[in-house]
């Protein structure tokens, strides 16, 4: 099933359920008003949706045209993001660049930050930067959204709390992060909205390509039109979103709509590229001792999707232009 918000002005969007194609929706306020309620009352609204997108997708109903630059994100706002950081090559890669070694204890403990949540921009939203000279970066992940998580739950069980996938942009401002780093608190500066991709997917329509808590599909990005990397979101993850959920949850609950993000997806096949600008960067400083590429500029496009076996994209594509 795949799930959208219309963007009718209000906070929490309009709730739709689009055809498996994207190409046509069905407001559903009969069932919930906004995705947030939908997942608030999941074993309720799950059949009634799911029914309507059966007959959606077999054209026994028709539905209106699907526009992608009429969506919020999934959930435009959200009790809370976390964002771990899965992928050990790019932490790996991130240090040694600065001559730094990574800690055994990375291999077991999982590196999480909470974000802000209370607004997400939309897929063709501008991201807007003032200043060019702050290090403007994509980071191209994929995201799980939960149910209401117990604490202290362990993986096995975390994993049955996985209701959605999305795609996530989740922007950076490189070079404003690391004075706030140096603070010991944590970053806001360096951390302003995600964006997400135009439709959230239950896991039964990814197939055998989602297993184990982890989704096996090359995570695509291009910037300004070339591409830029694609590398595997299943292979190297060190932690399984399962995981994720269990790291986050163990002192607290998590409450229905909690967005977890993978990291940026990062593969040890350098040939598979990259899923944000720093990484090439750290590859280019540990190869010709200094980095080449530049961040992002204003006018620069970034365009992340996931395509399925037969070349369609799965959740919609997240295109966005830097702005002023």
């Amino acid at each position: 099933m795949k799930l959208a918000s219309l963007n009718t002005g209000g906070r929490d969007g309009t709730l739709i359920v689009t055809n498996r194609e994207l190409t046509r929706y069905i407001a559903v306020p009969q069932v919930a008003a906004t995705l947030q309620h939908a997942l608030e009352h999941w074993d309720v609204c799950l059949p009634q949706l799911q029914e309507i997108y059966c007959e959606l997708t077999e054209e026994i109903l028709e539905g209106c045209p699907l526009d992608f630059n009429n969506l919020s994100a999934p959930l435009p706002r959200a009790y809370q993001w976390l964002d771990g950081s899965a992928y050990l090559s790019h932490v790996e890669r991130v240090r040694k660049a600065r001559g730094a070694e990574m800690p055994a204890s990375f291999l077991e403990d999982p590196l999480m930050y909470q974000g802000g949540s209370d607004t997400f921009l939309c897929p063709r939203d501008t991201i807007h930067a003032a200043d060019e000279a702050w290090g403007i970066d994509f980071e191209s992940e994929v995201a799980v959204i939960t149910d209401d998580v117990p604490p202290g739950i362990d993986a096995k069980d975390a994993a049955n709390h996985i209701k959605l996938l999305m795609l996530v942009n989740d922007v950076s401002l490189r070079n404003l992060i690391p004075s706030e780093l140096a603070k010991g608190f944590g970053f806001i500066h360096g951390k302003p909205p995600s964006a997400f991709s135009p439709v959230a997917v239950t896991p039964d329509e990814l197939g055998d390509h989602w297993r184990n808590s982890k989704l096996h599909l090359p995570l695509v990005t291009c910037l300004n039109d070339e591409p830029f990397g694609d590398p595997d979101a299943g292979e190297d993850m060190q932690f399984s979103f399962a995981q994720l959920i269990q790291h986050a949850a163990k002192t607290r609950p998590l409450g229905s709509g909690t967005i977890i993000g993978s990291g940026t997806v990062s593969n040890h096949d350098i040939a598979r590229g990259c899923s944000c600008l720093v990484e090439r960067r750290v590859l280019e400083i540990i190869e010709h001792g200094a980095a080449k590429t530049p961040f992002m500029k204003h006018g620069d496009r970034i365009n992340i999707d996931m395509f399925d076996d037969d070349g369609h994209s799965i959740f919609g594509s997240i295109e966005q232009e830097v702005s002023v």
